[in-house]
């Protein structure tokens, strides 16, 4: 590892301390209420199952987010917003 490198992971590191501690805010919080993603395919009519299909998920994974145990991020938090406001643009777009 470059010493650049491992001097910013232990900034990094510094940082999540003072974070963990309450020294210091972080800079980006990002929160989800786990209850969206079910209220998404329950407005929807579909079942775990075919909500699942539809965004191309495990059903494992879909009820993991809409019992709290695991966040969509990333993609999946985008696809989701998608899927709230466009189902049909997902379905063209991932089962076309």
């Amino acid at each position: 590892m470059k010493k650049k490198d491992f001097k910013d992971l232990l900034t990094s590191i510094d940082q999540a301390r003072k974070i963990h501690s309450g020294k210091i805010k972080p800079k980006r919080v990002f929160r989800f209420n786990p209850v969206a993603v079910s209220n998404i395919r329950e407005r929807l009519h579909m079942s775990q199952a075919e909500f699942a299909y539809m965004i191309g998920v495990s059903i494992d994974t879909l009820q993991n987010w809409e019992q709290g145990r695991r966040r969509p991020e990333g993609p999946a938090l985008a696809l989701l917003k998608v899927a709230e406001s466009s189902p049909e643009t997902v379905i063209r777009a991932l089962h076309a």
